[in-house]
């Protein structure tokens, strides 16, 4: 994962294992709050990385390719009205602030392009 000044901005890494940021197992999310940069994503043999989150009824899966790096996962927890009603999982393709740091930054000459792939798969039904 990436870890965040005050302010949001990265300032380095440090591995999930051990924190109550480690999701590579199923588990519920339950009151920790995120708003949290992952990186060095889990990928299948498919090269693709991915996101399962389950309601009582249902389930949604977020899968990238290999052009994303990154995936800032939000809870909503520190808005100014502090209600949770989601979970927000944004794909990225360079680190927050990459900008200013170069961290994952893509950059293209005139006439060069760069492609990334990603989906969502809504599961329906009882789970």
């Amino acid at each position: 994962m990436l870890e965040a000044n005050e302010r949001g901005i990265p300032i380095g890494t440090a591995p999930v294992e051990g924190t109550d940021l480690d999701f590579r197992v199923t588990r519920v999310i339950g009151a920790t709050k995120l708003d949290q940069a992952f990186t060095d994503l889990e990928r299948g043999s498919d090269g693709r990385a991915t996101v399962e989150l389950r309601a009582a009824d249902s389930e949604t899966v977020l899968w990238v390719d290999e052009a994303y790096l990154y995936l800032m996962v939000f809870t909503g927890d520190t808005l100014p009205d502090g209600g949770r009603r989601s979970v927000a999982v944004e794909p990225m393709t360079c680190a927050p602030n990459a900008f200013r740091s170069g961290d994952g930054l893509i950059r293209l000459e005139p006439e060069q392009t760069h492609t990334g792939t990603w989906g969502i798969t809504p599961v329906a039904g009882p789970l």
